[in-house]
């Protein structure tokens, strides 16, 4: 006894229906943001990345690299009244997040690929950074040593006092 049905030709004859190309490419879209995404929380989740939200100096040290810093920061004069991100991030609102954000994806980037120079450096834009955090708590001292003409930079501060934030760096 066959209980397969009899083919049908009209069933045969009957176009497979296509997707259109604005439906391809929005399941192509969602599909790379889901993987995106997926693997965005991982690394954070991972990397502890909500622990790089706080202003504990701990956080920094999740990075095998910046063990040293953190270390001769213990030993330096700023212990007890700076942590890392009164340093090395603005005193603005928004110039901090931003600051934070960007440094915390080149930073993340070339710690996976390993593309960084041990023992890391400060790079240009985030000396500037620092010399502004500088600049901001000590106003008063520094406020006659500051150039008076425009476009007159003036000398970092790091260059003679390379110790106080990291000593014996």
């Amino acid at each position: 006894m066959d209980l397969d049905p009899p083919l049908n030709a009209k069933a045969l004859a009957r176009p497979r229906r296509r997707f259109s190309r604005a439906t391809l490419l929005a399941a192509s879209l969602v599909v790379m943001f889901g993987i995106l995404a997926g693997i965005g929380a991982f690394t954070f989740g991972y990397g502890k990345g909500w622990s790089y939200l706080s202003s504990d100096p701990a956080a920094c040290v999740n990075c095998h690299v910046m063990q040293d810093h953190y270390d001769s920061w213990q030993n330096s004069s700023h212990r007890h009244v700076a942590v890392c991100n009164d340093c090395h991030l603005p005193h603005h609102p928004i110039g901090k997040w931003v600051t934070k954000g960007d440094n915390g994806f080149f930073h993340s980037l070339a710690f996976t690929l390993q593309n960084f120079h041990e023992p890391i450096q400060i790079k240009p834009r985030n000396r500037q950074v620092t010399q502004g955090a500088c600049l901001h708590c000590h106003a008063e001292v520094v406020h006659q040593m500051l150039p008076s003409g425009q476009g007159v930079e003036s000398m970092h501060c790091a260059r003679c006092h390379s110790d106080v934030g990291h000593a014996l760096r």
